[in-house]
């Protein structure tokens, strides 16, 4: 017969060394409130509004891209209304990968983790690629000592905590947004719908003025679409140190995405419409290039929208490293990966986190190659939203009980209508360029083969997203 002590002591023991370990993996409760959260989504997207989504005038031209934005914009608001209904439902800082390891175990929420993880990992190079051609037209210097200026500089404050880092992002967002505003208004007196649809039209099925690539030309935009919006679902990493996360989330994730929405549409009709969709389609930094083609070289428009226009490829970039570390953090911490990267300092950053994925972003934004980041970041992000969308549907349908202090209007048919045009934005990456979709996929599965073979076993009791877990499993029992 067991001794009674023994076990007494053993299960103390346990205990003792549980809190020990997340002893040293917490983060700072209550640093954000919900005007943070909206800064913080509209900062994770930003950027796209500055570089990027041109491209996609390229792949579709002006009306395949609008096309593909309206139908983007869409899946983004009802993926938003789902993702606050299980953010408040499982205020963790794995974000997605909470919501998915809740509804399919372990592994579905391994998926989705590390399909985040590429999309948050990719995109800050990508970014940087695009702060090196704002500061070459600025000060004549680009390059990589711009991408290890950026990385060191942001890394570097992240490392001070959260509360910090979100408030200076939230500054930086705002000037970014004055920025947008002065390019909407500047040009308003010029716009002219010809303009719109001067690229030439190719001989593709479907093609037209509006559609000058035919009809595959719209789902060959969607990925530059999704630039207008990808990360802005990161918002719920900040679970864990949001006050009162159940209404600040719903708000943080609706709120940046109504904000977004607006800007896309906008700069999309206007900056097209002014200087010309064909002037645009290739452009590394295309408002500064659409201002100087309306009011000429060296106006102090061009150079204030290209100064301030940093501050928006910034905000971006330094968010999306809040959000790659949160994401690292979670699974980390979880035993999905080395548990040592989710250590925290005193100020309670996880710094591995954020150190070691920004060596990996730099040597990414050597490149140069911005439009294949944002595709690498895309096929990340998609399959992610694919898994989250799943999930919400799952976790509706096995757990109608579960506490829900937001719920999502419109139910399984908002997420079904997200999880639809999710899939199709998986096809349309393909579409674009199949070598970087199959190395983007290579990527993953190296992320899978890893989980199989390891740190399936050595998963660690008692994290958040375990706890939920382990009700899930005792009220099937029940």
């Amino acid at each position: 017969m067991n001794n009674p002590k023994i076990v007494d002591a053993t299960a103390s023991s346990t205990l003792r060394t549980q809190k020990e370990y997340f002893a040293k993996r917490q983060l700072k409760q209550g640093a954000v409130g919900w005007l943070l959260l909206v800064g913080l989504g509209v900062a994770y997207v930003i950027s796209g509004d500055f570089a990027g989504w041109n491209f996609g005038l390229a792949q579709g031209g002006w009306g395949g891209m609008f096309i593909a934005t309206a139908v983007v914009a869409v899946m983004y608001l009802c993926m938003c209304l789902s993702m606050s209904e299980m953010a408040t439902m499982l205020p963790t800082a794995g974000g997605g990968y909470s919501f998915a390891r809740t509804a399919f175990g372990p592994f579905g929420g391994y998926l989705t983790g590390t399909a985040i993880l590429i999309e948050y990992s990719i995109a800050p190079a990508a970014i940087a690629c695009f702060i090196g051609a704002y500061c070459e037209s600025l000060f004549g210097v680009g390059g990589w000592i711009i991408y290890l200026v950026c990385y060191l500089a942001f890394m570097g404050i992240h490392l001070k905590g959260a509360g910090e880092a979100l408030k200076i992002i939230f500054v930086i967002t705002a000037i970014a947004a004055v920025a947008l505003l002065v390019f909407i208004i500047a040009m308003i007196p010029h716009f002219n719908s010809a303009n719109l649809f001067n690229i030439a039209v190719s001989d593709k099925a479907g093609a037209s003025a509006f559609l000058p690539m035919g009809y595959l030309g719209i789902w060959a935009a969607v990925p530059y679409a999704i630039w207008f919006f990808l990360a802005v679902e990161g918002v719920p990493l900040a679970a864990e140190e949001a006050k009162d996360p159940t209404r600040s989330l719903p708000r943080g994730l609706i709120g940046s995405m109504l904000i977004l929405a607006a800007f896309a549409l906008l700069i999309l009709f206007l900056g097209a419409g002014a200087a010309g969709a064909n002037q645009l389609k290739d452009s590394g930094a295309p408002l500064v290039d659409a201002l100087v083609a309306v009011y000429g070289e060296h106006t102090w428009l061009a150079g204030f929208v290209n100064f301030v226009g940093l501050a928006g490829l910034i905000a971006s970039f330094f968010s999306i490293i809040y959000a790659y570390s949160r994401q690292i953090f979670a699974l980390s911490r979880a035993g999905y990966m080395p548990t040592s990267l989710s250590l925290t300092n005193k100020n309670k950053a996880p710094y591995l986190a954020i150190i070691i994925p920004g060596v990996i972003g730099f040597a990414l934004s050597l490149t140069g190659e911005g439009d294949l980041l944002i595709l690498m970041a895309v096929f990340g992000a998609t399959i992610s939203y694919v898994l989250m969308m799943l999930s919400h549907i799952k976790l509706r349908l096995s757990r109608p009980d579960m506490d829900r202090p937001y719920k999502t209007p419109g139910g399984i048919l908002t997420s079904g209508i997200a999880l639809i045009l999710a899939l199709i934005a998986v096809i349309a990456g393909f579409l674009v360029d199949p070598k970087v979709w199959f190395m983007a996929a290579g990527i993953y599965i190296a992320f899978i083969v890893y989980f199989l073979v390891y740190s399936r076993h050595r998963l660690v009791q008692g994290t958040p997203e375990e706890e939920f877990e382990n009700i899930r499993k005792a009220e099937q029992e029940l």
